[in-house]
């Protein structure tokens, strides 16, 4: 889950050179936060932090769940309903890598109507999943060809629609593939004095994910809550000890994850055991890996979200390889070139304070970055005096009560006209985003 306050990794290293700004910059966070305790929700207060604190990307560039796109385009590849939950899981272990390889930090809060667009382009080198016990499992779930996958564009627009709440809706398409996501990114979170907790806000109802080569099925994930620990010691930590659960109605079949609490004393093991089950959409009770009764059970999960991740089959006491993220890091983004950009476009928008804060010039970032918020301030008193109600451009409504965000015309054509641009590859400023 994701959104302008919250507090998340952003680059792949953790240089020692950097350890003692790194640790400055936390006590100066700490003595922040302590201002917040007994707050309900510190995201909804949109406090506003010094430049120094943040890392120079855009909240709107950082949030996505495409950290490895070839994931992603290989979901729909099953020719069975199972191995087709299989796949959204796999993709599901590889959407959030910014957690893993990178360090806790701050990317900017998002102003109203800015936005951001990009393409991956990806090899499609992953294999569908393996369901059926007659099927070679030499090369497990994750089948990797020896030679280069064909290329595969994947496209991703989204825009903040909201600002009290702060709200952003997203959506991802990959027409080669008929493979769509689409959601809102919306948190709640709490700092206890110790730790922040994060969980998903009132419209952040996950992810869906849309098969139209399988007659249009719709799988819903929904986000678990997490924890930003480390804060008193400096030594920044994301855990996750919750559940969530993944829900198909057409092929009526369920997933539950359960994220396992780390014990106090023992070293992390960032565990994670689940279930796929035949469930009843109209009557769909079962929220506990315990509740399933066997005859109903598809395959059992299990792993460690930071390495390697299997499944087993009823039946059989093999665990198969469904993916080991280990190895793997935030693919790039290609994105227009700046004078392709519009002035509301993320990179555009934040241009001035990400030059300041690379160069160091941290007063100057803060003052652009206030100046900024200003405007914003001006824009929001003028709408108000006007009795004007802001609408976003490129998709229907700022929230909508199911969680699917819908395209507008012009969000339907800005959407098409980037699939269809062969922008170069241009590398982010901030390394692994």
């Amino acid at each position: 889950m994701s959104e302008a306050s919250s507090v998340t990794s952003a680059t792949g290293s953790n240089a020692p050179e950097k350890a003692a700004d790194d640790s400055s910059k936390l006590k100066t966070f700490l003595s922040i936060l302590r201002k917040f305790i007994g707050v309900a929700d510190i995201a909804s207060v949109r406090f506003s932090l010094p430049a120094q604190l943040m890392e120079p990307i855009p909240n709107l560039e950082y949030w996505n769940y495409l950290d490895r796109p070839e994931t992603f385009v290989s979901i729909g590849k099953s020719d069975e309903p199972l191995g087709r939950m299989l796949e959204v899981l796999r993709f599901w272990f590889t959407k959030d890598l910014k957690y893993i390889k990178g360090k806790p930090c701050k990317p900017y809060n998002s102003t109203l109507g800015e936005f951001f667009r990009c393409n991956w382009e990806t090899e499609d080198t992953a294999g569908p999943v393996i369901t059926s016990s007659k099927t070679d499992k030499t090369n497990g779930a994750t089948t990797v060809k020896d030679d280069k996958g064909e290329r595969v564009t994947v496209s991703y627009l989204t825009e903040q629609t909201s600002h009290h709440p702060p709200v952003s809706a997203f959506y991802v398409d990959c027409p080669e593939r008929g493979v769509t996501a689409r959601g809102f990114d919306q948190i709640s979170a709490k700092f206890t004095g110790t730790s922040i907790r994060v969980a998903p806000g009132q419209h952040n109802l996950g992810i869906f994910v849309n098969l139209s080569k399988w007659d249009d099925e719709e799988y819903q994930l929904t986000h678990p809550a997490a924890h930003l620990g480390g804060l008193l010691r400096g030594s920044l930590s994301i855990s996750v000890s919750d559940t969530c659960f993944i829900t198909c109605p057409k092929t009526r079949i369920k997933a539950i994850l359960q994220y396992l609490e780390d014990g106090w004393v023992s070293r992390a093991q960032n565990r994670v055991e689940g279930i796929i089950f035949r469930y009843d959409p109209d009557n769909d009770n079962k929220t506990r890996i315990k509740d399933v009764p066997e005859g109903d059970v598809l395959a059992r999960i299990t792993g460690c979200w930071h390495d390697r991740i299997y499944y087993t089959l009823p039946g059989s006491t093999e665990q198969i390889l469904l993916i080991d993220v280990s190895p793997l890091f935030p693919a790039s983004k290609i994105v227009p070139p700046e004078p392709e950009q519009l002035p509301n476009e993320s990179r555009k928008l934040w241009s001035g304070v990400t030059a300041a804060i690379l160069e160091k010039r941290y007063s100057e970032a803060t003052k652009f970055k206030q100046d900024l918020e200003e405007r914003q301030r001006q824009k929001a008193a003028e709408r108000k005096e006007k009795n004007e109600e802001w609408t976003p451009r490129f998709f229907t409504g700022a929230v909508t009560p199911l969680g699917k965000p819908e395209l507008t015309e012009e969000g339907k054509k800005a959407l098409k006209g980037l699939h269809e641009h062969n922008y170069k590859l241009e590398e982010s400023k901030v390394t692994g985003v």
